[in-house]
């Protein structure tokens, strides 16, 4: 039986290679995690500058409670089963009237992860509408890796402004999402982001990826969270939970997987940016 997605939900996902929106938290309680991100990012400036806002999870609580959210698990077990790792996360922080962009990617490309069968979760903790920004995506075109060309555009968010060419825009959904609510995408499925162009903060919070523990990193050693489950491949370094906001332990354990994660996203690349 599943535990929180209808039958219908999950031929939907399978079918078109992303799910949205679904209801994740109240809006009271997406606001009070908004809070306390915030108030983190005004003590820990640091914290949120480059590659810091990846992997952020390692060391700020607010962000680890997101990723283990029993609600959002449930969901994540109906599509991959019972035993899930969580190989990172991603805050994607458009502020106000910010021309950043994301093009037309696919996030398995560079990842080195195989079998492509992650699914990523962007979860809203402000208002990600389409004036806002939010994400855009073309149904159906999960599954093989297409060609991208690396741009290094300015405005481009994206690590090495990685694009797909020949994109049929007039097949694209806007995902809009109010604060609480999440999307669910394959690792395959081609999608984008458009420029903030409202008023206030566009906070994207995206677990990249929910992963059975089959998948292997085939790059480099990296780490993982056991998030539920078991684990009996033994693919990642066991990452364990912050304690406390900003623990040195954890800051160092980020600050080696955003290393390796750097080094695995810009192999062979023309250069390298800080995130």
């Amino acid at each position: 039986m599943n535990k929180r997605l209808s039958n219908a939900q999950i031929e939907a996902f399978h079918s078109d290679g992303f799910l949205s929106p679904i209801d994740l938290f109240s809006e009271d309680e997406a606001l009070r995690l908004r809070n306390e991100l915030e108030d983190a990012e005004k003590r820990w400036p640091e914290a949120f500058q480059g590659a810091a806002r990846n992997n952020a999870h390692l060391n700020l609580k607010c962000l680890d409670e997101i990723v283990h959210y029993s609600a959002l698990v449930d969901i994540i077990e109906d599509l991959i089963g019972p035993n899930i790792l969580n190989y990172g996360t991603v805050l994607f922080i458009k502020e106000a009237n910010d021309p950043g962009f994301v093009s037309w990617h696919q996030d398995a490309t560079y990842m080195g992860l195989e079998p492509h069968s992650g699914i990523t979760a962007w979860v809203a903790l402000s208002n990600a509408n389409e004036q806002a920004g939010c994400m855009r995506m073309i149904p159906g075109s999960h599954g093989a890796i297409r060609h991208h060309d690396d741009t290094f555009g300015a405005q481009n968010i994206l690590t090495r402004g990685q694009e797909v060419a020949d994109v049929d825009e007039s097949r694209a959904v806007a995902t809009p999402l109010r604060p609480g609510q999440m999307s669910l995408h394959n690792a395959t499925v081609i999608h984008s982001s458009q420029p903030n162009r409202s008023n206030d903060r566009r906070i994207g919070f995206v677990i990249q990826s929910y992963i059975p523990p089959e998948v292997r990193q085939t790059v480099m050693p990296t780490g993982a969270q056991l998030v539920r489950g078991t684990d009996k491949e033994g693919n990642f370094e066991r990452l364990s939970r912050p304690r406390r906001d900003m623990d040195p332990a954890d800051v160092a354990r980020r600050d080696w997987v955003n290393q390796t994660w750097s080094d695995i996203l810009y192999r062979g690349a023309e250069k390298k940016r800080d995130y």
